[in-house]
């Protein structure tokens, strides 16, 4: 009897021990990617502008949403181009090895890739030494999606 108490212990403490990954698309509460914010506008409008569910495709586990026919065509042509990086997790939290979601209404382009971060003072604080984060963030990124 004793045996079976400490064998369902044991196996309660490994079980709610088990890391879960981490998802590779931070989601808004309704499953978007980048909050639902058509990503290639970024980079074609230098701006923020907002999906329409009339343009949507889903990729890497998240519904990404776009304000036309050409900005859906040109991300299922090429997802990686556009979708922000790390996810769309704050780049900033990134960089300094854990996670936080990012906004899409506090975003940069460096070297042609998109990074989100979680607010206007993060995204100050990251843009301060961009280059440095962005090489921090792309060291912890790995380990920060299969470590949870």
């Amino acid at each position: 009897m004793l045996k079976l108490r400490i064998f369902i212990l044991l196996s309660l403490f490994l079980s709610a021990s088990v890391a879960h990954a981490l998802d590779p698309v931070y989601k808004s509460s309704s499953g978007k990617g980048a909050g639902g914010y058509d990503v290639v506008a970024y980079f074609d409008q230098s701006q923020p502008v907002k999906g329409d569910s009339d343009y949507q495709t889903q990729w890497n586990g998240a519904d990404w949403l776009f304000s036309s026919a050409e900005n859906l065509k040109k991300f299922t042509a090429n997802p990686e181009k556009y979708a922000p990086q790390y996810g769309g997790y704050c780049a900033w939290a990134v960089s300094q090895n854990y996670t936080a979601r990012g906004s899409p209404k506090h975003w940069n382009i460096v070297d042609d890739k998109l990074y989100l971060n979680y607010n206007g003072s993060v995204k100050l604080t990251w843009q301060r030494n961009a280059r440095k984060n962005i090489v921090s963030g792309n060291k912890n990124w790995p380990n920060l999606l299969t470590s949870r």
